[in-house]
């Protein structure tokens, strides 16, 4: 196959910063992707739907002249978010989620929950309007083993939350393990995941074999082989429940090149490239559509775009930079360690 035509993408899970970050990465996915839900863990967190408001206006004002895009907005939940609030955000059409952070568990996650109780009532308001909850699933006590912290966390927090809320619905953004996969496909009703790109493509040996290679880095961390297998098995077979959430997370250099470096892959300028390659390696291209364009819209109950895009491969690999230049300094783009054919026409 030489050309593949899909109905435009979209990006269920997105960092665009803000500021000039903002600015020098939003066409990147603008140029390909129809809509992204946004996350809200800047500095200060959006928790409010004022916030988000004011945050959207700031996307949409830096949207490159003649890109069509829509950001989806969500707010960040915490020990005293307002269901009030929740819910009047959701009635006026601005906000499709609300994200749960555990305290310390990524990137701006510090003033995340600690306390799930403290937000049940905020959670059981949701599940009521029927507004999704999308989760970063991990765990984040010490004695827990970061390679562990997912199946721990759906141990611990998911599996009790689901028995005292079985109606709300809930997104296990970035699934990384197997047991997260399993999890999700045992599941009867309002469960779903979004896999990443990078996770499709790296295990840990990325990040520590020949040395320490920071831009491999992310939260969650990548895992083993038979994970990084279980992931793409779930994303290529077209099962309903698994959709794209590039997590694209751009940190200038200097953060990642560090002695304590930032958590974060970004993604944005060749996730369709790198995708396809995936998904012809395991001879799934007519299910590429379902995952980038399809499954995710049915989820968060919205309709696929209409507009399409179409990948072509090309005979010699596709170019693409190795870092982009922003206000706030340059940003190492993802490299998958192998050539890219197929290009977005």
């Amino acid at each position: 196959m030489k050309s593949i035509t899909l109905r435009r993408p979209d990006d269920w899970h997105l960092h665009l910063r803000d500021g000039a970050m903002l600015e020098g990465v939003i066409g990147d996915t603008s140029r390909h992707f129809g809509r992204a839900i946004i996350m809200p863990n800047l500095v200060p967190p959006v928790v409010t739907t004022a916030d988000a408001i004011a945050y959207r206006e700031r996307i949409v004002k830096a949207i490159p002249p003649g890109d069509r895009f829509e950001p989806l907005m969500t707010l960040y939940l915490t020990e005293h978010t307002s269901p009030d609030d929740v819910e009047e955000g959701k009635n006026s059409g601005l906000i499709h989620a609300v994200k749960l952070y555990p305290a310390g568990a990524t990137t701006n996650s510090h003033g995340g929950v600690r306390d799930m109780d403290k937000a049940m009532p905020v959670l059981e308001r949701m599940a009521k309007i029927g507004l999704p909850l999308c989760v970063h699933g991990e765990v984040t006590t010490p004695e827990v083993d970061i390679f562990d912290r997912e199946a721990v966390f759906i141990e611990t927090v998911l599996e009790p939350l689901r028995k005292r809320l079985p109606e709300l619905k809930i997104t296990m953004e970035h699934v990384t393990t197997q047991d997260g996969v399993d999890y999700i496909k045992a599941s009867k009703a309002n469960l779903a995941g979004s896999i990443t790109t990078h996770h499709l493509i790296i295990n840990r040996n990325a990040i520590l074999v020949g040395g320490i290679k920071p831009h491999y880095y992310c939260l969650p961390v990548a895992k083993r082989e038979e994970h990084r297998l279980a992931l793409r098995a779930a994303a290529t077979s077209g099962d309903k429940r698994f959709f794209l959430g590039t997590d694209s997370a751009p940190h200038v250099d200097p953060l990642k090149e560090c002695a304590c470096g930032c958590a974060g892959v970004y993604t944005s300028v060749n996730t369709m490239s790198c995708l396809a390659h995936v998904f012809e390696q395991d001879n799934a291209l007519d299910r590429l559509e379902a995952f980038t364009s399809l499954n995710g819209p049915a989820w968060y109950g919205l309709a696929p775009n209409e507009e399409t895009i179409t990948l072509v491969k090309r005979d010699e690999p596709v170019s693409f930079p190795a870092k982009i230049e922003t206000g706030d300094g340059t940003v190492t783009v993802f490299d998958p360690m192998f050539p890219l054919h197929w290009d977005v026409a």
